[in-house]
């Protein structure tokens, strides 16, 4: 029993160094999005239907650092404002699978070709499902953009009188790690418990392989589809995964259903936009993760494990080991601000 938590302490220590400088420093560049990208200049080149409101809805979303949390009810006011039915899926789509520090970690942890492919795919399901929703729905259902509403809440009040500098700081170190820091530390027990349980490659002669490829990638989209797991925290556990014998692009699949959708995401875009946007959301995401699976799979034909970890020499480990420190600081502090916060 002392050796299986000594396993699992060591594989999450591990995991937490790896990635904790390119998350730090996701938060920093999330900080500062927040700070220059406005919600209204947003909403503006979102209004209406049209191919253009779709590429820039999926181009807008993929480095935005949103948890499904928080996309739900952005892309729903984006569509309250006047977005089309397919910009506001689109959104929905690109945003919650990637954003900056998403990208960074799954650079530090799975290389430099899983960090290209997956907000390049991102952005394509984007486009794909909202020009899809565009093609079947009726545009004259989109509601007209409502009367401008003085903002009440904390960031459009005393916020904006501190400067840039500091709301930065609070977003991407404080208000983020809150959002997501609980999500982060379970995905990374998970991916520890997994190590630790599951043999490497177990599953290489089990669902891998000929047809077998498919079945897994079935299975993980059945896991991933109805539950959340943001796009951040998912990536240790897709790592663990590839590390006991699944494919990439079995992996990817993961990546790609958990953070893009969920229960509730489903439930109100249903009740939102419309159960035909609902359904063909539904579709454009398992047909985005099968295919993008099957071309990881095409891609990685050589050993993975050297690939995923052939830029690991680039950050002495003192400097990671430092780095894991103040990152788990900043998710601590985070996810305990939010519990008292909930009380």
């Amino acid at each position: 029993m002392v050796e299986f938590l000594r396993t699992i302490g060591l594989d999450f220590w591990g995991t937490l160094s790896e990635m904790s400088p390119y998350l730090l420093f996701g938060f920093g560049v999330a900080g500062v999005l927040s700070v220059w990208i406005n919600a209204d200049v947003v909403q503006r080149h979102l209004g209406g239907a049209g191919f253009w409101q779709v590429f820039k809805a999926s181009l807008f979303g993929v480095p935005l650092p949103l948890c499904s949390c928080g996309v739900i009810p952005v892309s729903m006011s984006l569509h309250k404002h006047g977005a089309s039915k397919g910009a506001t899926v689109s959104f929905l789509l690109s945003t919650p699978q990637t954003g900056v520090d998403s990208i960074l970690v799954t650079y530090s942890l799975m290389g430099p070709i899983f960090a290209i492919f997956r907000p390049l795919v991102a952005f394509i399901t984007g486009v794909f499902g909202g020009c899809l929703i565009n093609a079947v729905e009726n545009h004259d259902t989109s509601p007209q953009p409502e009367e401008k509403k003085e903002c009440t809440d904390s960031c459009c009040s005393n916020e904006k009188k501190k400067s840039r500098l500091i709301r930065a700081f609070k977003h991407g170190f404080i208000t983020l790690p809150a959002d997501i820091g609980r999500s982060m530390l379970i995905g990374l027990f998970i991916a520890a418990l997994i190590s630790a349980l599951v043999p490497e490659n177990y599953f290489a002669d089990k669902l891998t392989g000929g047809g077998n490829y498919i079945l897994s990638m079935l299975i993980m989209m059945v896991v991933g589809i109805p539950i959340y797991v943001c796009a951040t925290a998912s990536v240790p556990i897709a790592v663990q995964l590839i590390a006991i014998g699944l494919s990439p692009g079995t992996a990817f699949v993961f990546l790609m259903t958990g953070p893009a959708t969920n229960a509730a995401t489903l439930a109100t875009l249903s009740s939102q936009v419309g159960k035909r946007a609902a359904v063909f959301f539904l579709l454009t995401v398992v047909v985005s993760s099968l295919a993008g699976g099957l071309i990881l799979d095409a891609i990685f034909r050589g050993d993975i494990t050297q690939i995923i970890h052939a830029h690991g020499f680039m950050l002495p480990e003192w400097f990671k080991g430092l780095c894991a420190v103040v990152l788990l600081v900043v998710l601590g502090w985070g996810v305990f601000g939010k519990i008292r916060k909930d009380r």
